[in-house]
């Protein structure tokens, strides 16, 4: 009986030592593969201001591509930082396959409006960072003057939030533009006339007077009258023709 449990004992180490011998072998071997290949997938292809071989050029060590690089010296982080500088991208997520293969998951920046100041022109995003214009991609969004301090844009940020949310005024928006009294003023699709928001304040309240405004001026066809319809009193629409 005793016999029998130690030679169970025995098989048991044998077992245990011949596992520990295959992992580091195979450890050993994962660690000297070489990378072969490089795969980006894009999390939507709605605002392509990337394409992936530019990607791959962001994929640099060491001077070098990471493309037949040992497994071993690849730093991921590293990897993951240096393609997060890069003002077009919001999210990388990069891990290696088993097959020797680096996997790069990218997000890109969605613009919500572009913003025209007297010496500068660039996109921002629903988080307020700012995204450089692009050859290959030009967004149809929102036009935005009368903004140069970074204060100012902050306070924008809110309302583009609320347009971004809501079909029709994502639809009808296609410019903003704040005074010298920083009062706000929207351009619309549907007409030559102009909307007088004002402050950036009651916002909500403001676009439900707005909606009611359009639902009866739309459906009398006395909309294209207007020169300007000015919303930023309390409880009243003001329509001037």
């Amino acid at each position: 009986m005793k016999a029998r449990y130690i030679l169970k004992y025995l098989i048991f180490l044998l077992l245990m030592v011949s596992v520990g011998i295959l992992y580091s072998f195979s450890n050993a071997r994962n660690k000297r593969m070489n990378i072969n290949e490089i795969h980006v997938r894009f999390q939507s292809n709605e605002h392509p201001f990337l394409s992936k071989n530019m990607v791959n050029k962001l994929l640099i060590q060491n001077d070098s591509s990471v493309q037949n690089q040992a497994k071993s010296v690849i730093d991921l982080y590293r990897l993951e930082e240096q393609v997060l500088k890069n003002p077009y991208i919001e999210k990388a997520s990069l891990y290696i396959g088993i097959d020797g293969t680096i996997n790069a998951l990218i997000k890109q920046r969605t613009p919500i409006a572009r913003v025209i100041t007297s010496d500068k022109t660039y996109y921002l995003d629903s988080k307020g960072a700012r995204i450089p214009l692009s050859e290959r991609y030009s967004a149809r969004v929102p036009l935005i003057t009368g903004i140069d301090r970074g204060e100012d844009v902050k306070k924008v940020i809110g309302l583009l939030q609320k347009m971004t949310t809501d079909d029709f005024l994502k639809r009808e928006i296609i410019g903003i533009h704040f005074n010298n009294s920083k009062e706000c003023l929207f351009t619309v699709r549907s007409g030559n006339y102009k909307i007088v928001f004002g402050a950036l304040k009651e916002m909500d309240q403001k676009f439900r007077k707005l909606k009611a405004f359009y639902n009866k001026a739309f459906l009398d066809i006395t909309i294209q009258q207007y020169k300007t319809i000015n919303i930023k009193y309390h409880n009243q629409v003001v329509g001037e023709k």
